[in-house]
């Protein structure tokens, strides 16, 4: 007997989680794979957030946390939305989580009803349309290619909104292929979404602190989409902290209490340590992660370089965060032996089992001719990665 609910049988797993999964299986029987498919940084958290966290233990911080979040942090995640965003999200406009992810879903929990329409600029983040699917939401996805650099054009969006349009929700800069909108791209979408008051925006900008051309700006810092403006962030990324779990949002006051009232019957607060790590990391300069957005940029060069002397790929120059999205049609229909690549699925497992690199199809983005490739790790290992998928391609026939 299937003792499953039909919501969960329509959820599918995360396909960074399983390819990397596999990838893992196969290092359990003495394989040497090289992991490309998750997005975490190869760097030890900042020493002087290591020491917050340490104090925290020491100065007995062990009980349970507000709901939003310690008022301390709050005010220290209004002050940097303020001054690194030009955000004014008050500290009851924000709610801690533990990490973005679900701040993410706390949102579409919040907010979407039965039939209401999301728009996706695709590609998009992996779990943007499972959570949306989950909450009988409707996904609207605007395909973009490698030619527009992954971008979406003020035309694409008026077209997509309809009277049951709820919710804009895209990653800046982007996860999975790197793009990242400039102030003047931003501010012509809001001339869309101005006309369109019925239209949440949701930035993700958890790449926030790994850019790499131009200046970050925030779409929620136009006056007149404040209103209706939530900006997610986090730890994750910026300061290397993907096992500390942090994430937050700044949102309008009823979302933020609605998202609040949601998580109080999940999880409740975040882990105490950790938002007493948060207050260390969002309160120093943000220039203190200068020497990893560097190194991420020289990885970035390196892949693209190495990238292009690979026959038949085809790659964007992405402006952040630390993936690259190649488009590889190209190999579909090619056969190894009896094994036949129908699609970026097939691929990605051919390429996990002969090349032993793992990556992540471009169908869980919403962008089936592609691969997702994390650069979030060493220039050595980046350039054997590279050599082996060569290698891989050139035995197809």
């Amino acid at each position: 007997m299937n003792f499953l609910s039909q919501r969960v049988e329509k959820l599918a797993e995360s396909e960074t989680l399983a390819m990397a999964r596999l990838g893992n299986e196969l290092k359990e029987k003495g394989v040497n794979v090289i992991n490309m498919s998750l997005g975490e940084p190869a760097f030890a958290t900042p020493d002087f957030i290591k020491l917050a966290a340490k104090e925290a233990i020491d100065k007995n911080f062990s009980y349970y946390t507000p709901v939003p979040g310690y008022k301390d942090l709050l005010e220290a995640i209004s002050n940097k939305f303020k001054r690194d965003n030009n955000l004014n999200y008050k500290p009851s406009q924000i709610i801690v989580s533990t990490g973005a992810k679900q701040s993410i879903i706390n949102l579409v929990m919040a907010v979407i009803n039965p039939g209401d329409e999301v728009i996706l600029p695709a590609p998009y983040w992996v779990s943007y349309a499972d959570m949306i699917n989950l909450n009988e939401g409707r996904v609207v996805a605007l395909e973009t290619t490698y030619k527009t650099d992954f971008k979406i054009t003020p035309a694409q969006l008026e077209k997509s909104i309809t009277p049951k349009t709820k919710l804009f929700l895209f990653s800046n800069p982007c996860n999975p292929t790197g793009t990242m909108y400039s102030e003047s791209e931003l501010r012509a979408l809001g001339e869309v979404f101005k006309k369109n008051p019925h239209v949440l925006i949701c930035a993700d900008e958890i790449y926030e602190l790994i850019t790499f051309e131009g200046k970050m700006f925030s779409i929620g810092s136009i006056p007149e989409l404040a209103d209706r403006t939530i900006t997610v962030n986090g730890l994750s990324k910026g300061f290397a902290m993907t096992g500390w779990r942090l994430g937050y949002i700044g949102a309008p006051q009823a979302i933020a209490a609605a998202c609040g009232k949601i998580q109080g019957q999940f999880t409740s607060g975040a882990c105490s340590i950790t938002q007493r790590a948060a207050i260390a990391a969002l309160s120093a300069d943000p220039m203190v992660v200068k020497p990893m957005q560097e190194a991420f940029l020289k990885r970035r060069d390196l892949l693209i370089s190495l990238m292009k002397e690979v026959p038949h790929i085809k790659v964007n120059n992405p402006g952040g965060a630390f993936y690259l999205f190649p488009e590889v049609s190209y190999y579909f229909g090619k056969k190894h032996g009896d094994v036949v690549i129908k699609d970026a699925k097939d691929l990605c497992m051919y390429l996990l089992n002969v090349g032993h690199v793992a990556m992540t199809p471009g169908a869980a983005f919403g962008a089936p001719d592609y691969l997702r490739l994390s650069y979030a790790t060493s220039e050595d290992i980046i350039r054997e990665a590279v050599n082996r998928i060569k290698k891989a391609l050139n035995e197809l026939v």
